[in-house]
């Protein structure tokens, strides 16, 4: 079907129907006060608005005496009345950004066809096999004007529409407007299915090298004469208005880089196309001119297209491309060389090419990338972050609220970076007054916003805040600090770094203190430490910071170490150390821990040990958050040194549960099932619950493709989980004299708390392990005798079915375990069909339907690349389809019921059938009928909207099965074929609307 086609079928159904009441007389005074209208310097209404009611009238459907709705009939007045539309678009020359402002995509595209038909193109003829070169020009201008504006309707309606509040409901008004969008929309199908077409013409069109003509008031009145009266002047290439070559390709090159650019969001390739389109038109306009009679090129958005070309064709190797500063960023983006972007957003501070908004588009792009985790980008965000708050300084404009998150917790190196960008930003000798001023403040309300001292003498000191400030502003700024302050003791005198005041007696010891709790190098913490055990031997230094925080188990025994010094020390070095690891600055973590461990080896094994676990649990960390994450395996080292752990067998060693927690879950994570299941020793199976957890859970999943015979291993794993999550009874005597039952949920019954196995699972990433354990909860949840709705889940037919003493399980508990593990195992990995339909089962079993739909769906998309690929059948069960089917039903989605009905094995005509009478339906009702394949139910349709007299819906239905592939005649590949094309968009249909 043509836009045209589409277009008159939807005018004719919705429009309204009266018959017409305009008599010939009024046609005929009409079309002279057209004349004299147009004549005018400002028309009111204005002309384009003519077009509009000229059009509305010429094409109302007509009633016959049997009062039947009729086509607008092809009668003199409708005639007229289109002619007239003409002449007014042939008042504004035919300029396509005029009629575009105005004109609705419906009527502009009635005028267009209308244009085509008085230019004698030939009906339902393909304009792409029409030679243009061999028509009249006023013909192939037409065929160029309708094909120029298929191209930018298809462009412009990919922009985002900024929506309209709407005014008070007005239900005529409401009608009106969901008819034109829904005409629009089956204009829009039509155009985009032939804009192939339209390209093609509009290309061949840049060969033309020739003028052409469009229509003038004068040759369409030649055209409307009768055919005898006609001179053959239309047909000439001198009628109506000369449009020159150049002005045609100018146009024309514009529109198709549209298209091509916007076709390059799916296809880079094309984006060379549309390059060249614009560089050419950019030459045309130059030479001519940006407007003339016919049209206006916007120079502004073509030198941002050109721009935008520049950037997405350009290559690491050429050169040429890397003059602007955009290519350079692009290019750095895309390669990872993020230390050049830096250097490119620094340079940019002096010459303030780049605008605010491209700056914040790359600092928000960057922001997702480590969002994404990539956590070396942490770095580049802050440095690219620092560089766009200081050009906001120095262009007076508020300071983001990015660059004050990110300066929170201020570093040495923060700080350096922030003052060597403020230097490279302004040049001292050129600044004007005003930029130094800005800069100025800006350096002081930094002193002013920090509560370090360090920090605000190495600003305080830096030669830029030196020459910016004058001497009476600093000391009103070191008052201020005073204030605020009291024990602080600063001096005007500026000094290099704050590292350098010398560690002496007359240095207060409160200095003292705050370094050693700043500093995290192990040998100045060793110097402060003999400075301060220097000037008094009074105090306990281990105590001046509660952020240092030692596990029990190890502070028993630094605390007993009898040199106060040593023992300052080492607490201090392992507290620093602990609380590097908690926020993963592993290299510092490194530093200090060593140092710790070289001044233990010297008096006290006990604590050698003890740093050498703890070094082994930051190695751990360390590779878990670096290489382990990209998949490579650790060295045969660290995992020598995980086993030996677990089978160390010193006495009187204090030991962290967490690292042998951590040293199972490393094992398990790497899937070293052999050794945890045939070499780990017996007695620490035995004392180590952890370890007789790792170790079912090895032999469990070691064992899954074997037989069911051989899984006794499942059944012990069992047994271990239903203990934890057992609760132990006890019976109390009340005051009455009755015995009452007191549960305690965190039961004791079990080798280890329910919270604790929640926190180890947490630790775990390999798919199979959380698979398994997953299982085995959703078995558990399921064994419940008051159970309504099962979950689903893999593997599940290993474990046990039934518990002897099901009084004794916490059952609140196990579902609570279920939402948090299906929740944890989808941060590992959002794509795993498997876990999201166990969600989907959780937001069922819980009356949360749209929840639940979310992840029915998402499970389908994930493994049928977005349903373009069949669903495994494993995957779409008969459950779960019921369950789709449920939720959508309680929903009110009754059209959505019926279509998911085919979805069954066996089709449930009676839910499809009982769902379709439901009148009060919250989905698109009608417009999902292209979706159903099976015949019976769209003659059950074609039959209900018969009963109840809705005749446009009865039609879609009609149309629905009269599709040829639908035939029950056609060989039973192409039914399935037919079946699976409608699921397939039935069910994007769907994500796109719950995703």
């Amino acid at each position: 079907m043509s836009a045209e086609a589409a277009d008159r079928e939807a005018a004719t159904s919705s429009r309204p129907c009266t018959p017409p009441q305009t008599s010939w007389f009024e046609f005929v005074l009409e079309e002279a006060l057209l004349e004299q209208h147009l004549q005018k310097p400002s028309p009111d209404p204005p002309p384009v608005q003519l077009i509009v009611q000229f059009l509305e009238q010429a094409s109302k459907p007509s009633v016959n005496e049997q009062n039947q709705v009729q086509p607008p009939p092809d009668n003199k007045r409708n005639r007229i009345l289109k002619l007239l539309a003409l002449k007014v678009a042939a008042h504004l020359k035919w300029d396509l950004d005029v009629l575009e402002k105005s004109l609705s995509v419906p009527v502009l595209n009635m005028l267009l066809n209308e244009l085509l038909c008085i230019s004698k193109v030939p009906p339902g003829t393909k304009h792409v096999d029409v030679d243009l070169s061999s028509l009249p020009p006023t013909t192939a201008m037409a065929i160029l004007l309708y094909n120029r504006w298929a191209i930018r309707t298809i462009v412009q309606s990919s922009f985002p529409v900024k929506q309209v509040k709407p005014g008070p409901p007005q239900l005529n008004v409401m009608n009106h407007i969901q008819q034109e969008k829904e005409l629009t929309e089956n204009i829009l199908k039509v155009l985009k299915e032939q804009a192939a077409d339209s390209i093609l013409v509009l290309e061949g069109a840049l060969k033309l090298n020739k003028d052409l003509y469009v229509h003038t008031i004068r040759t369409l009145d030649l055209l409307a004469m009768e055919p005898g009266m006609v001179n053959g002047e239309t047909e000439s290439s001198t009628a109506g208005l000369k449009i020159s070559a150049e002005e045609i390709q100018c146009q024309v090159c514009y529109d198709l880089g549209a298209i091509y650019f916007q076709q390059g969001s799916t296809n880079a390739a094309v984006h060379e196309k549309a390059k060249e389109k614009f560089f050419k038109t950019k030459e045309l306009v130059a030479k001519n001119g940006s407007s003339s009679l016919h049209f206006t090129i916007d120079e502004e958005r073509l030198a941002g297209y050109c721009q935008a070309c520049e950037v997405l064709t350009s290559s690491s190797d050429d050169a040429s491309q890397q003059a602007t500063p955009y290519s350079q960023i692009h290019s750095c983006m895309k390669s990872g060389k993020y230390q050049d972007l830096v250097k490119i957003f620094l340079e940019d501070n002096l010459t303030l090419s780049l605008p605010e908004q491209f700056r914040q588009s790359v600092l928000r792009e960057l922001f997702q990338k480590a969002q994404q985790g990539n956590d070396a980008l942490d770095e580049v965000c802050f440095k690219v972050c620092v560089c766009n708050t200081v050009c906001d300084v120095l262009q007076g404009r508020i300071i983001d609220i990015q660059f004050c998150q990110l300066f929170l917790k201020p570093s040495k190196e923060k700080i350096d970076f922030l003052l060597e960008v403020c230097s490279g930003s302004i040049n001292l000798e050129n600044a004007s007054e005003e930029l130094k001023r800005r800069m100025a403040a800006f350096l002081k309300n930094l002193c002013l916003g920090m509560e370090d001292l360090q920090f605000v003498f190495m600003i305080s000191s830096h030669e830029l805040f030196i020459k910016l400030l004058k001497d009476d502003e600093r000391k009103l700024l070191i008052d201020q600090m005073r204030k605020r302050s009291p024990r602080i003791n600063l001096c005007t005198k500026p000094v290099t770094s704050f590292y350098d005041i010398p560690a002496s007696a007359s240095v207060n010891i409160g200095q003292l203190e705050h370094q050693l709790i700043l500093s995290v190098d192990p040998w100045r913490i060793r110097q402060i430490l003999i400075e301060l055990h220097g000037m008094t031997s009074e105090r306990q230094f281990w105590m001046i910071s509660n952020k240092w925080e030692v596990p029990n188990v190890y502070g028993n025994v630094i605390l007993g170490i009898k040199d106060s010094l040593t023992r300052d020390l080492v607490y201090i070095l392992m507290a620093k150390g602990l609380h590097c690891c908690a926020i993963k600055d592993f290299v510092h973590a490194k530093q200090l821990f060593a140092a710790c461990l070289e001044l233990v080896t010297e008096f006290s094994p006990k604590l050698r040990q003890v740093m050498l676990n703890e070094m082994l649990l930051l190695d751990i960390y360390t590779h878990e958050a670096g290489a382990g994450v990209s998949g490579e395996r650790p060295p045969s080292d660290l995992i020598s040194r995980v086993r030996g752990y677990l089978e160390m067998r010193v006495p009187d060693i204090p030991l962290r549960q967490v690292i042998a927690e951590e040293c199972v879950a490393f094992l398990l994570n790497w899937c070293e099932n052999e050794y945890l299941t045939m070499q780990v020793p017996l007695p620490l199976v035995q004392t180590n619950p952890y370890v007789k957890l790792g170790q079912l859970l090895a032999a469990t999943c070691k064992e899954l493709p074997g037989p069911k015979e051989s899984r006794r291993t499942a059944k012990d794993l069992w047994e271990v989980i239903v203990q934890i999550c057992s609760v132990s009874n006890q019976h109390k005597r009340g005051n009455d004299g009755r015995v009452s039952l007191i549960k305690h949920r965190e039961s004791t019954l079990g080798i280890m708390y329910r919270s604790e196995l929640l926190s180890f699972i947490k630790k775990l990433r390999e798919p199979l392990v959380l698979t398994t354990i997953l299982s085995l909860f959703v078995k558990l949840h399921n064994v419940r005798e008051d159970i309504v709705n099962d979950i689903a889940a893999e593997h599940i037919s290993i474990w046990p079915s039934s518990i002897p003493n099901l009084q004794s399980v916490d059952f609140e508990a196990v579902a609570i375990t279920v939402k948090e593990l299906v929740s944890y195992a989808l941060t590992i990995n959002a794509n795993n069909h498997f876990w999201l339909i166990i969600q989907a089962d959780i937001y069922f079993a819980t009356n949360q339907y749209s929840a639940a739909l979310h992840y029915y769906l998402q499970a389908g998309a994930v493994c049928s690349d977005f349903f373009n690929k069949m669903v495994p059948p494993d995957v779409y069960t008969d459950q779960v389809i019921k369950r789709m089917i449920k939720c959508c039903s309680l929903l009110n989605c009754h059209t959505q019921v019926a279509i998911l009905c085919q979805f069954l094995r066996e089709v449930d005509y009676k839910t499809a059938f009982k769902a379709l009478q439901e009148q009060n339906s919250h989905d698109a009702m009608d417009s999902y009928y292209e979706y159903i394949w099976d015949v019976t139910i769209l003659e059950y349709l074609t039959y209900l909207h018969h009963k109840r007299g809705e005749t446009d819906k009865r039609q879609i239905a009609i149309k629905a099965i009269g599709q040829t592939e639908l035939n029950a005649s056609n060989p039973e590949e192409v039914l399935q074929l037919a079946a699976q094309r409608r699921k397939k968009k039935f069910l994007q249909a769907m994500a796109k609307l719950y995703f």
